[in-house]
């Protein structure tokens, strides 16, 4: 869950992607409007297959295919609507950057945990940077992996007492 804010946005993540997919001759479809509608109702991050799992199995009836959910994904990153974050578990995980700021994550390598973080001294230094090398900065991904405070916890081994 994000404790970033939402950043106001003019047009609905779905009018944004309907209107993307326009600039592409690519049809606007309901099982795309049920994609887009299923990414953005909230902010997580998330895997394919999770998506796959909500929208495959629907209780309103409204099934959407595997390979639609897929297709939707690659579009709505091509879009500039989402992008991901990181594999972890051997699946990428997307998350939204339509209608939230940018920011950074560091990333556990043994639990795949997600941190969400905005600071504004890394985004003045990186444009620092920039400047120095007369480099337009349009954005930046930083993503620091590590292990998270409860993979580094000693692992406590059991006694015998534990198994009385």
């Amino acid at each position: 869950m994000s404790n970033l804010p939402e950043v106001s946005t003019n047009i609905s993540p779905v009018d944004k992607f309907r209107e993307y997919l326009a600039t592409r001759n690519l049809r606007y479809t309901q099982e795309r409007t049920h994609i887009v509608e299923a990414v953005f109702s909230q902010h997580e991050h998330f895997d394919a297959e999770e998506l796959v799992v909500k929208l495959t199995n629907p209780s309103d009836g409204n099934r959407v295919s595997r390979a639609s959910v897929y297709r939707a994904l690659n579009l709505l990153v091509e879009a500039g609507m989402l992008r991901k974050v990181a594999r972890t578990n051997d699946k990428d995980v997307y998350e939204h950057t339509y209608g939230y700021p940018e920011h950074d994550h560091p990333i556990c390598n043994k639990c795949g945990t997600l941190i969400e973080f905005s600071n504004q001294q890394i985004r003045d230094y990186l444009e620092k940077i920039a400047l120095e090398h007369q480099f337009l900065m349009e954005h930046h991904r930083l993503e620091v992996n590590g292990l998270c405070k409860d993979c580094r916890k000693p692992k406590r081994h059991p006694s015998k007492l534990d198994m009385i």
